[in-house]
């Protein structure tokens, strides 16, 4: 059997890259909240992979300077021809 990978564990994985780097500039959950202009609920939903919405992976994502490294994944995902149809 093939282990599939779920939206849920990419919620998660998402929550816990959000929280490491988080926490590796000492931020609190309300500090980085203050600093997107969202709520720290959403960032406490975020990390607990609850609340994974594109506006808020791309404001983490720009915040922690990765959104170039997001943009290139897709790039490359896009060059790779591997794109295939669901239809």
């Amino acid at each position: 059997m093939i282990d599939a990978v779920t939206i849920k564990d990419v919620k998660l994985q998402l929550g816990e890259l959000c929280k490491q780097k988080r926490q590796s500039y000492e931020m609190s959950q309300e500090d980085l909240a203050e600093a997107l202009d969202i709520s720290r609920y959403t960032i406490q939903k975020f990390e607990n992979g609850k609340n994974a919405t594109l506006d808020t992976v791309l404001k983490i994502a720009n915040h922690f300077d990765l959104l170039n490294n997001l943009y290139q994944a897709l790039k490359d995902i896009e060059k790779s021809n591997d794109i295939n149809s669901l239809y």
